[in-house]
């Protein structure tokens, strides 16, 4: 019997030594369901979307599917093969007004030694210190003065102000990870200062300057508050027809409009991520 009593005894310890870890597992499984849920949630819905043709309440998933609305998209008349071009050129525009300032910027403020390099680096951040509807508002206004609403001009120097804290920022922390002896070195060998930048540093800091570019390229594409106050109704992007489209009810629209904008968003941060290194972002803020 006390060896009966023993061996039960064993069992009831081994199996109340496992609950703790088998409650944890599925706790851990618990989280990252939720977790899977609202990171992929939205985006399986707005799937779900641009192959819909007829959903309606109470049914919890589409009666008719089909991709007639994919040929409405993509139809050679409709206003989104418009919206994105414009879009892309308003993009591509923004990056090189944004280079022209950020690049020669950048280098000056990678040297500590440069008068005021605090001021100048947090300047850039102004336009991030307020809500975007207050600036933008105000813009406008300025921009109604000169003339610049519903133009490209004023859409693409809109979209810089807000793009030039990213470019200018990531080009500081370029520069701050090139190596000064090597710019050194190019000086005292004879080059000139035009050769040296041209051949030595810039070559040095492309990669950052590069996922500068991308980030402002992302963000140009995806503006909808400046492009709005300023452009609108002249000017018409992806984000504007987007909201036109979802304001109006037309989900399909706007869902098959969301995932044009979402993957060349995928594929920059992956190109991004291959070209942030590790020493560049350690050197962001310094």
């Amino acid at each position: 019997m006390m060896v009966a009593q023993s061996v039960s005894n064993n069992i009831v310890l081994k199996r109340l030594k496992r609950l703790p870890f088998a409650s944890s597992f599925w706790l851990q499984m618990l989280f990252i369901l939720i977790f899977s849920l609202l990171l992929f949630g939205p985006i399986i819905n707005l799937l779900i979307w641009t192959i819909t043709e007829v959903w309606y309440f109470p049914h919890a998933l589409p009666t008719q599917w089909g991709f007639k609305y994919w040929h409405q998209v993509f139809n050679p008349y409709s206003d989104v093969s418009g919206s994105l071009l414009t879009s892309l050129l308003i993009a591509v525009l923004t990056v090189g007004v944004c280079l022209l300032v950020s690049v020669p910027a950048g280098y000056a403020l990678s040297k500590r030694s440069m008068p005021w390099r605090v001021f100048w680096m947090l300047l850039f951040l102004i336009p991030q210190a307020f809500p975007n509807l207050t600036v933008y508002m105000n813009i406008a206004r300025l921009f109604y003065g000169f003339g610049l609403n519903g133009t490209l001009l004023g859409v693409v120097l809109v979209h810089s102000v807000h793009g030039l804290m990213f470019s200018v920022w990531i080009s500081v922390a370029a520069f701050s990870a090139t190596d000064p002896l090597l710019e050194r070195a190019s000086r005292n060998l004879g080059a000139g200062p035009f050769y040296t930048f041209f051949h030595i540093v810039l070559p040095q800091a492309a990669p950052g300057i590069m996922a500068s570019c991308i980030f402002v390229f992302l963000e140009s594409l995806d503006e909808f508050t400046g492009t709005f106050f300023v452009g609108a109704p002249d000017i018409t992007t992806l984000p504007l027809l987007l909201y036109s489209a979802s304001m109006e009810g037309n989900y399909q629209i706007a869902s098959i409009t969301a995932l044009i904008l979402l993957v060349p968003s995928i594929l920059f941060m992956v190109v991004i991520h291959k070209f942030m290194k590790p020493e560049m972002l350690a050197k962001l803020g310094k």
